[in-house]
């Protein structure tokens, strides 16, 4: 099962220094059909005005994982966490019993980032906060593991979660393939054109997919990809 949901499509928010873009229902934006996908609960599209941001407002109980797709974002939390995201890097906040932060873009330039929310698999794990590089050459053509709850991801990102988030980059022409094994996939191209077994997808659209086994992805154009894998 392969359904495409079109950038139109999704929940709007325009707060003036913050344009949201919503995948599942969240705040003002509410879709019996669009609640979660599997694990995944929130996938918002965010574009931030320059010199603004997030201020402090606390968290509990969920895996934040966010992209940047342009600019950086600036996080500061109440552990003493202290960070700056940029362009193709992801951080994640594990909210756990509970963590205050404020995220902010300082520069001149709009941030446009995905934020992720995943389930954790428990309740009232110790919160915690991180950051990592991924040089995109390093997941030129195939599917680079960023965060995950698995064990053996050992260079992503931990999430407490049995879930992965993945990035590509796959050049115009080129099929990029990975073992989803019949569990949920939800997957954005950043950037570019895509199809998926006959479906095509835009830049920003959404692409829901279950029971399949072999996910298959062809670049129609030179794209940058973010793919969510849970059960």
């Amino acid at each position: 099962m392969i359904e495409v949901r079109k950038f139109d499509t999704l929940g709007k928010a325009d707060h003036g220094w913050l344009k949201a873009n919503f995948h599942f229902s969240f705040a003002q934006y509410f879709d019996q059909r669009r609640m979660h996908w599997g694990a995944l609960r929130v996938w918002n599209d965010d574009i931030i005005a320059a010199r603004s941001g997030f201020p402090p407002h606390g968290h509990e109980n969920m895996e934040i994982i966010t992209y940047v797709r342009k600019g950086a974002i600036t996080h500061k939390d109440s552990l003493g966490n202290e960070g700056r995201t940029e362009a193709g890097d992801v951080q994640v906040m594990s909210a756990g019993t509970g963590i205050q932060h404020a995220e902010y873009n300082v520069d001149d330039e709009e941030t446009h980032s995905f934020q992720l929310w995943i389930v954790p698999d428990r309740q009232g794990h110790k919160p915690s906060w991180g950051t990592k590089t991924f040089p995109k050459d390093a997941r030129s053509g195939k599917f680079d593991v960023l965060a995950s709850g698995r064990e053996g991801d050992a260079d992503a990102l931990r999430i407490q979660a049995d879930a992965r988030v993945l990035g590509a980059t796959i050049a115009a022409g080129e099929t990029v393939e990975y073992d989803l094994g019949g569990r949920k996939g939800y997957l954005v191209p950043a950037t570019g054109k895509l199809e998926i077994d006959g479906e095509v997808a835009d830049a920003r659209d959404g692409v829901a997919i279950a029971d399949l086994d072999t996910l298959r992805v062809k670049a129609l154009e030179d794209s940058e990809v973010v793919l969510v894998d849970t059960k």
